[in-house]
Formats: C-alpha cells, structure tokens, sequence
C-alpha cells in the first residue's frame, strides 16, 4: 500500500528532515504545494485532507490554523510543533512513555510530536516515578546541552555566519521554556524542574543531565538500583538502550560525547555517579529522535506498519 503523505511546512529542519526520510521509501508518496501557494488556505486544505498523515513542521499559531483546516476523518495529523502537546484531545506521540501508550498512537487521528529536551527527561524520569522510587511532588533540576540546530534555520544561520559564537549558551533563564508543560505532564510528576538549557557550538546532538540525591528517593537505592528501573522499564524497546553502569566505559577518559546518538533514533540512558549522589542523563540527536526521527516512528505506528521503517536505531 501507498500512503499520501503532506509536511506541511517542510521548508524549516523539521521537515526537511521528515521529507529526507520519507523520500527513500517506495510505500509513501509525498504530497507538494506550489510555492506560490503555500499560504493558500484553500490550497492546503486540499492536500491536507487528501493526505492519510500531515506532519505540522510549523510555529504554534500556523499548526493550530493548520490543524482547523482538516475535515477528513481518515487524515492523522502529526503536530511537531508545541501547540498540542498537553492538549486533551491529542495522543502525546512517544511509543515508550508507558505500555499503552503505542494503542493510543495507532487509535489517533491527532498525535502531537515531543519535544527534544522533553523527550529526554521524560525517558529518564518516568520509570523511576512509575516505580515509586520519586514522589510525584519531587522538586528536580536538570540541564541540557544541544546543537544549535534545535534552534531552526534561523539560528542555524547565525552559528554558520558569525565567527564568534565558539563557547556554550545558556538561555530560558526566566523559568519559561516551552518544553515544561510536557516534561511535568508525562512524567508524573506534579511540579515542572528547574531547567536550565545550553546552545553548544556544533550542529546537532543533546545530552540532558538530571540532579538526583538519594534523599529524594521513598527508599534506599544505589546507582545500579536506578540503573535495573531503566533496564527493566525500557526493556525490549529496539530505540532505548540502557548503559550500564560504568564510568569509565560510558566516556572518554571522563569525558561525555554529546554526538554518539547523532544520525539515528536511538535514546542512550546513563546512570553516574554514587550512594551520596547520582546523575541521570539521556542522549539523543536533537534532530531524529529529538524531531524528525519520533515524528516518523509516530507515522508508522499509526498506520500499522514496522515501528522502525526508515529510521536508523543504531
């Protein structure tokens, strides 16, 4: 079978990554729009609803407008945009949030795309919460590193123009970053974390870092414990690999490479540190599992077919 296949604003990262990944594969035909109607309502309404999926690579306000214009009830809308993320009506579209969660995406119609910090910190935090070892009104706090391609093509060309942007740069210092309604909603948790991301000076690959004592935690647990929580979470989950716990064998003579996830749809977890105090990070490519790769893995979820179809998870 041959799917019609819309991305609508597929001139941004998004989806242009989307239209790289699906251009390779013989079962999806991708819809196009004349450029000179890419702001034709009528125009995208047509191919939108002629479409089985749309992708919404568009800022918040266009994807909602974009969404309102869908009349058919067989076309999946696929929103990677941060409009839909914690809305009622939509399926937050991350298969390995919980084990019900790939019935949900495979039912929907309207999926909303996570986003690549959230995508991070939801991976790490949720088992260990399911489990019981956090509270759910456990204050945490974490950063993140990331290419400054998550930034879109504007900052893209920024970093590729200017000659001085060469040291890391935090932003969202003012508590308000967009991905904290959805790192506290698909969690569990009852309270967003303090959150403190970085722009590093390289394309793309992210590494989000969570602060745990082990005061936090209803029960006593070492560094292995959380490490087995993982495993056993995630367990037979063909994009999340959980590393052991090995200091030395997780880095570079102490040091984290950012970019070993980059170019695939894999999640790496890590658990650091000791009994006193541990670091729980996930890594990913900001841009394939971070975006484009989950947007897609959504896609084949819903329409029944292989989970991994196109993506690359090693």
């Amino acid at each position: 079978m041959t799917y019609q296949v819309f991305v609508d604003g597929q001139e941004g990262t998004t989806g242009l990554q989307i239209n790289e990944y699906l251009s390779k594969r013989s079962d999806v035909t991708l819809l196009k729009i004349d450029a000179d109607k890419r702001k034709d309502p009528a125009e995208r309404k047509r191919i939108i609803n002629a479409s089985d999926v749309t992708f919404l690579c568009l800022p918040d306000a266009a994807a909602q407008e974009s969404a309102a214009l869908v009349s058919n009830p067989n076309t999946c809308v696929i929103d990677a945009s941060t409009a839909h993320r914690v809305h009622p009506d939509w399926t937050f579209g991350l298969p390995e949030l919980d084990r019900d969660q790939r019935a949900k995406i495979r039912a929907a119609k309207r999926i909303s795309n996570p986003g690549c910090h959230a995508t991070a910190f939801i991976l790490a935090i949720k088992p260990l919460v399911a489990a019981g070892l956090l509270p759910a009104d456990t204050q945490l706090a974490a950063n993140s590193i990331t290419g400054y391609s998550g930034g879109g093509k504007k900052m893209i060309e920024e970093y590729q123009s200017r000659q001085n942007l060469n040291a890391p740069r935090p932003y969202a210092l003012g508590q308000m970053h967009k991905h904290l309604p959805e790192m506290r909603a698909y969690t569990g948790l009852t309270t967003p974390p303090v959150f403190q991301p970085i722009v590093g000076p390289f394309y793309k690959g992210m590494a989000v870092t969570v602060f745990l004592h082990p005061r936090q935690f209803v029960r006593t647990a070492t560094p292995a414990d959380v490490r087995t929580i993982l495993a056993d979470y995630y367990a037979g989950e063909q994009f999340i690999r959980v590393a052991p716990f090995d200091l030395d064998g997780n880095t570079d003579g102490g040091f984290f490479d950012v970019e070993a996830c980059n170019d695939t749809n894999r999640v790496d977890l890590f658990v650091f540190g000791n009994d006193e105090r541990m670091l729980l990070m996930a890594r990913l490519d900001n841009l394939g599992k971070g975006a484009s790769g989950a947007a897609v893995q959504a896609m084949n979820i819903h329409l029944g077919i292989e989970e991994s179809l196109g993506l690359v998870g090693s």
